[in-house]
């Protein structure tokens, strides 16, 4: 970037160069256990098991993290249907911004940052692209915010990096031009010359659906006959709980509690366990109202920045700066990856206070969209004035 420099401040520390020996993707990717049952077509089918004791669940604090994983809305007292947000909820998140101040407000002082530096940008979907809904499957962005991430991406390298499946995300978003990885990193689409696809391990050629010839990382292809088991054995077990969802995300299960009625949740947590409890090699993480289950491999958010920042040729430029948007607890493995070392800076997107890995903040996909466009406009009109 081309921007006028200022002076940083407190929060804004110079990013330091990306160091391609820390990636530690030139291995091949190493499960936490290499321990545990093997899988095969003829155990596709299981019984339904008679549910354990919903000690295990409060014990191993799964519910305590379900709790704390899925924050309250804030409390809205309702005046002649006008709505007012509570003192202290203001005060509270007020507060909470001294720590992670507003990206919209630092919008210029993270360009100046970005001085003779190239954006690189990622970003989650759920909750920061489009809403947090009731019915995952109608968790639609708006042509908006479509056209303002086209226009970004005009100018500046854009990922999307969610826990959906990639293909479902890339029908979600429907513009070509992005770099998708789906379930968290572990199918990720990226640009690539011959000699990296052989320098990895994992690293395959494919089609889209428009049958133009793609690039694929997926370091847990071993397990998508696992994910598929576990995810009919889910659907089965949790189909007697109103409001429970399961979806294959083809490299990870998500079991969605948010419709259940919080009474239910131990429920919902104990059949999850029971079923986890027969995979070692499967792990759980928590999201917003989602118990999801992934391959136990050592990769994340974290390390599919990385990836993809290497395979566009960046991964060891210190004239880059990286920037991740996000939402949910899986986005703190990005932020991490950004905050050590000062590599780039990860914006946490919140309505309410809570602890982060993140520099900035912002409230809502509404305020994503916005940033977005901000940093467009900065962009255009330096343009325009050397023009």
């Amino acid at each position: 970037m081309d921007m006028n420099s200022t002076k940083a401040s407190p929060v804004l520390t110079d990013p330091a160069p990306l160091n391609k020996s820390r990636l530690g993707i030139h291995s091949p990717v190493l499960p936490y256990s290499q321990s545990g049952t093997s899988f095969s077509a003829s155990m596709l089918t299981i019984p339904r098991k008679k549910p354990g004791k919903l000690d295990d669940v409060r014990s191993n604090g799964w519910l305590d993290a379900m709790k704390s994983s899925s924050p309250p809305r804030k409390k809205i007292l309702k005046d002649f249907s006008v709505e007012i947000i509570t003192n202290d909820a203001d005060v509270d998140y007020f507060s909470w911004m001294v720590k992670y101040p507003s990206a919209l407000s630092s919008c210029q002082r993270i360009l100046n940052q970005a001085m003779n530096r190239r954006i690189v940008m990622f970003l989650d979907y759920d909750g920061t692209l489009s809403p947090i809904v009731d019915d995952p499957d109608r968790a639609f962005m708006s042509d908006e915010m479509r056209a303002a991430v086209k226009n970004f991406a005009k100018y500046f390298p854009t990922a999307i990096i969610s826990g959906r499946s990639r293909d479902k995300v890339y029908e979600l978003v429907g513009l070509a031009e992005l770099y998708y990885a789906g379930s968290h990193g572990m199918d990720i689409m990226f640009p690539a010359k011959d000699e990296m696809l052989s320098t990895h391990s994992n690293c395959i050629k494919s089609t889209d659906q428009n049958g133009k010839e793609i690039n694929l990382f997926q370091p847990a292809h071993e397990f998508i006959p696992m994910i598929n088991e576990v995810f009919k054995t889910l659907t089965e077990n949790t189909k007697d709980i109103k409001g429970a969802m399961v979806e294959n995300h083809k490299f990870c299960a998500s079991v969605h509690y948010r419709n259940v009625n919080e009474n239910l949740w131990p429920t919902v947590a104990q059949r999850v366990h029971d079923i986890l409890k027969e995979y070692p090699r499967l792990r759980l993480t928590h999201g917003r109202k989602v118990l999801e289950i992934r391959p136990a491999i050592d990769w994340d958010k974290g390390k599919a920045v990385d990836f993809l920042l290497e395979s566009l040729g960046l991964g060891n430029n210190q004239d880059v700066l990286p920037i991740y948007i996000g939402d949910d607890r899986t986005d703190e493995d990005a932020f991490k990856v950004l905050r050590e070392g000062n590599r780039g800076y990860g914006i946490l997107v919140s309505a309410v206070p809570k602890e982060s890995k993140a520099f900035f903040s912002l409230k809502d996909p509404s305020q994503v969209k916005e940033f977005l466009e901000s940093v467009v406009r900065m962009k255009e009109g330096k343009r325009a004035s050397k023009a």
